[in-house]
């Protein structure tokens, strides 16, 4: 499967949400899905750390992957790149997005996750995401690990309901859950 099996026609959303674990694989498979897209904008949502030489390698390994004709966005101000930015877009990952805000109080955070769910509900353009699954693992003991997996738990469901297909990459497989899975109500 890659992008141009998912005609405009066919649906309302042009959102493909993947996520996953730790090396799951996700972002490569988001890079897969999104190879065929013209213009694609890579949008990396993570501040450039030149003094973590292990961080500055996993972005090396990723800059490495991807095609020469996508653009790079690098950033962690989402909300403003989703405002300036009309054409296809891969977004990794939406923790980024969660850290920038992760000092905020909940009432804040609330309405920066509704602005983003909003932004991301009016593209018309394709807008591949990828996502960190973090609470199959152990709980923090402290605070901000605690309040990191509540809203990337949080976040990942909203978006989940409105895309358009969502995956699951792990160990190195990705699963379509829209197939095998039903939405809990709530």
């Amino acid at each position: 499967m890659n992008a141009r099996n998912l005609s405009n026609s066919d649906y309302s959303s042009h959102l493909i949400f993947i996520t996953g674990g730790t090396k799951s694989g996700k972002s490569e498979f988001a890079e897969h899905l999104a190879k065929e897209e013209k213009k694609l904008s890579y949008v990396a949502l993570s501040e450039n750390n030149v003094d973590d030489k292990e961080w500055q390698d996993k972005i090396n390994s990723h800059r490495k992957r991807r095609p020469k004709n996508w653009k790079l966005i690098e950033t962690t101000d989402l909300l403003s790149t989703l405002s300036n930015e009309d054409g296809p877009l891969l977004i990794d990952s939406i923790g980024g997005f969660v850290m920038e805000s992760i000092g905020k109080e909940n009432n804040e955070w609330s309405t920066k996750m509704n602005l983003l769910i909003n932004h991301l509900m009016k593209r018309k353009s394709i807008t591949f995401i990828v996502g960190e699954q973090v609470g199959w693992s152990l709980v923090s003991e402290y605070k901000i690990g605690n309040i990191y997996i509540e809203r990337i738990g949080e976040l990942q469901k909203r978006i989940t309901k409105i895309s358009k297909d969502n995956w699951l990459a792990i160990n190195g497989r990705a699963i379509k859950i829209d197939e095998i899975s039903i939405e809990i109500p709530t």
